[in-house]
């Protein structure tokens, strides 16, 4: 997963290999990365810290059913990959997880990017990668 940081949100792709060919790429959104002197990856604020190897397992619970856990992540409790479009604005449906679609583009008109088509997207990485995986976030 590659990321790109903005004072609104962080944007990110997610590209899926089979050895070493690319079989599917879709977007992401995050929240921000928020820089407040010594205190980096707070909880319901920041993305999750990047730049590093995190091991995922598929999960399902009621409110996320067919889902990622993003497994120990620093200093973070139920880190996910979920369904959802917006990491910013009135309507946010992060807490600090990761949020997959087909594109980046403003839903909701109010100057930010979100993800659009997240089911589809969610389906089609639950249809393509293994119970368990390592993310690269770059």
């Amino acid at each position: 997963m590659a990321r790109k940081y903005l004072p609104t949100e962080t944007l990110g792709t997610y590209i899926i290999f089979d050895d070493d060919a690319e079989i599917f790429r879709c977007k992401c959104i995050e929240l921000p990365l928020f820089v407040i002197p010594m205190k980096l990856n707070s909880p319901n604020i920041d993305c999750i810290p990047g730049e590093m190897i995190y091991d995922v397992k598929k999960v399902s619970t009621v409110k996320h059913p067919n889902s990622f856990l993003i497994k120990d992540v620093p200093d973070r409790t139920a880190v996910m990959i979920h369904i959802g479009n917006f990491a910013t604005g009135k309507q946010v449906d992060t807490e600090g997880c990761q949020l997959p679609g087909m594109k980046h583009i403003d839903i909701d008109g109010n100057g930010t990017l979100d993800v659009a088509q997240s089911t589809i997207a969610m389906g089609k990485m639950n249809e393509l990668l293994p119970d368990e995986f390592k993310l690269y976030i770059l």
